[in-house]
């Protein structure tokens, strides 16, 4: 029976045990048993797909693999402890001593920090790419450049990258295309059908959506996925099976929730478009974001993260986040409780001002994380919270 991957995220399961359970059972063990030396002689040597030990691979974390590989209508996957193990793990298990990393100029935090500050260690060298210039990207494609990374939605500006424009640039120099699909989910959009070769996600985001668990996971092409397994089994970021579990069990609940997070965010936006205290909005679908066209070709809906940029700079944004009075200021983000943040004194601080600047974060730049409380208590909050800066 074909089934859409919305269903497979609920259905796909691992075997079920003698004991005829509905949910799956936890794998709470770090090794497996074998039947005789054959046995393990063969799964040691890769002729079967026989669990040896849960650094490796483990039932449960397969089973949140699966469920990701058929949303994203990706081949293979590769789960790991945290989004940012998911991201060092694509960097190391691809990019070489010598090699040329292009990216777009607004990335993750952390991930700004390992590409700035340690890959000089490996000497692999980067260049960023600025968002809103397709021109740019080509001409800093060199002859050792390995591999192109993008964010989109980005991070926290919410930039659009044209994935299917970048998609034909990376076959045309023949790159590898690394897409972070954290912020718009495989329920809004498939990096994959675009051109991506890899891609991945802090499922601590939105596929948990419950702020529970860390977790990260890579899918794609199965090639590079069996490379990637290889660098990461003997590196052990791995992914433990409860919080796979957990991972597993959000999946079946994804496309609902991604569905009201737009809902309420677009019920957001509307309610703050024109608002006096701030000096602009941002959300992918909002007519007024400068890749909308784009946005509307690649995601299917805007998501559940909404910024503006509030007049009065710092101190105001400082009022802001002192007002609220429902909202939640934590680093997290995807959780079913909304979610206020301040990226330049937080998530991006690390980040000079001139850096910040360039990625478009203002010192008045506030992310929301639209949660999945009643709409007229989301919006409630935030104007009154306004009103005090």
């Amino acid at each position: 029976m074909k089934q859409h991957p919305n269903t497979k995220a609920v259905r796909i399961q691992i075997p079920r045990t003698e004991e005829m359970e509905h949910s799956a059972p936890l794998y709470l063990t770090s090794s497996f048993c074998f039947d005789d030396a054959e046995d393990m002689r063969a799964a040691f040597a890769g002729e079967n797909e026989d669990n040896i030990y849960s650094r490796f691979s483990n039932p449960n974390v397969q089973e949140f693999i699966d469920k990701m590989c058929a949303l994203e209508s990706a081949e293979a996957g590769f789960a790991t402890a945290s989004g940012m193990s998911a991201i060092f793990g694509c960097f190391m298990a691809f990019l070489n001593s010598g090699d040329h990393l292009l990216s777009c100029s607004s990335v993750f935090g952390s991930t700004h920090t390992i590409i700035t500050k340690y890959f000089s260690r490996w000497n692999i060298e980067y260049s960023y790419a600025e968002i809103n210039n397709p021109a740019s990207w080509e001409s800093l494609i060199k002859p050792n450049t390995k591999m192109i990374y993008i964010e989109t939605p980005t991070n926290p500006g919410l930039d659009i990258v044209d994935m299917e424009w970048l998609g034909k640039l990376a076959k045309k120099h023949n790159l590898l295309l690394v897409v972070d699909n954290c912020f718009a989910t495989p329920i809004l959009q498939k990096p994959v059908e675009f051109g991506a070769d890899l891609v991945l996600h802090s499922a601590t985001k939105w596929i948990d959506g419950q702020g529970r668990v860390l977790g990260g996971v890579v899918v794609g092409k199965k090639d590079l996925i069996h490379e990637l397994y290889l660098f990461c089994r003997n590196t052990g970021p791995s992914l433990s099976p409860f919080n796979a579990w957990i991972l597993s069990k959000s999946l079946e609940t994804l496309d609902v929730r991604i569905q009201r997070h737009c809902d309420n965010a677009e019920a957001l936006v509307a309610a703050l478009d024109g608002h006096p205290k701030l000096n602009s909005i941002k959300y992918p679908f909002h007519p007024s974001h400068p890749m909308y066209e784009v946005a509307k070709k690649q995601m299917k809906r805007g998501g559940g993260l909404v910024t503006f940029d509030l007049k009065g700079g710092i101190e105001s944004g400082k009022k802001f986040l002192d007002a609220l009075q429902m909202l939640s200021l934590t680093s997290n983000l995807g959780d079913t409780r909304s979610i206020a943040s301040h990226p330049a004194s937080t998530t991006h601080s690390k980040l000079s001002a001139q850096e910040q600047q360039a990625v478009g974060i203002t010192p008045g730049l506030i992310r929301i994380s639209v949660g999945l409380e009643n709409i007229e208590d989301i919006k409630t909050d935030i104007l009154q919270a306004l009103e005090k800066c």
